[in-house]
């Protein structure tokens, strides 16, 4: 099965785990969400627990590949593939009954040299109707729901050139001292750009930086456990032609926390300063 094909099964098998989803967030009663330890601090619930063997069966069935990304740690070999599947991505907006939240799915392949790089990504929010796919050399697509059926289009970034009025999203940790990096930066630039927003999911961030919603997006200190999300919206950023890297330009490096920064390409120059501050 080519790269494209599996793309577009493996979203229908994102579909059908975000109808799942959806169905429990419109059940109120159903939803269970703790926060774990402060030092493990982040969502975790029953819903995600049926979600995550929900896709990780349909995934065996459509291409088990050479396992999942999560199972395997540091022994994933060269020149193999891994699923990467995540549980919801916008915890918070999820239990707080918001649309913006996602579903996510990314394979990573394993290069020569032992370097993991994603080469599919899906991500789908049914709340919203939204789902992107892309697959490495293929292009990015956007499939909308609308009051006449399902509308696909092909995605490119924005071609504002400037930061002075565009409009720029950021995320924030749970964490305070990574949350107050955030805003440290938001303040520092405010002013400049036209709007400055705050709504999340990364995954959909990443997706709105690819379709020109936002001109960029950026986020410190990124986890492991945000891997799910960020793997699966970076394919989606590249193929669409846009541009995510860390915040000092180096390469995504997938085995440690990360500075993230995605921009259409062409205000980087100007978003640079305000990112480099600390």
């Amino acid at each position: 099965m080519d790269l494209r094909d599996l793309t577009t099964r493996v979203s229908h098998l994102a579909f059908e785990a975000g109808e799942h989803a959806l169905q429990d967030q419109v059940n109120p009663h159903d939803l269970k969400y703790r926060v774990q330890p402060k030092s493990e601090q982040r969502f975790t619930s029953e819903v995600d627990t049926r979600l995550m063997r929900f896709c990780r069966d349909g995934i065996s069935k459509i291409d088990p590949a050479d396992g999942f990304w999560e199972d395997e740690g540091s022994d994933r070999e060269p020149n193999s593939r891994y699923w990467c599947i995540g549980n919801i991505d916008g915890a918070i907006n999820y239990v707080r009954n918001m649309a913006e939240w996602a579903v996510t799915f990314t394979l990573f392949e394993i290069g020569k040299d032992g370097v993991p790089s994603p080469i599919i990504g899906v991500v789908h929010a049914p709340a919203l109707g939204l789902t992107y796919l892309a697959a490495q050399g293929q292009g990015a697509i956007r499939i909308r729901r609308t009051p006449i059926g399902s509308k696909q289009e092909k995605i490119i970034p924005s071609t504002t050139d400037s930061l002075d009025g565009s409009v720029v999203s950021f995320g924030m940790s749970y964490f305070p001292r990574e949350s107050k990096r955030a805003l440290r930066t938001v303040a520092a630039m405010a002013g400049r750009p036209a709007d400055i927003k705050r709504v999340g999911p990364t995954s959909l961030d990443l997706c709105k930086v690819a379709d020109g919603t936002y001109d960029a997006y950026f986020e410190p200190k990124l986890h492991s456990w945000d891997i799910p999300a960020v793997s699966a919206g970076t394919v989606v950023v590249w193929e669409s032609q846009g541009k995510l890297n860390q915040w000092n330009g180096n390469p995504i490096d997938w085995g440690r926390d990360n500075d993230i920064v995605a921009t259409n390409g062409l205000i980087d120059d100007d978003l640079k300063p305000y990112l480099n501050q600390d």
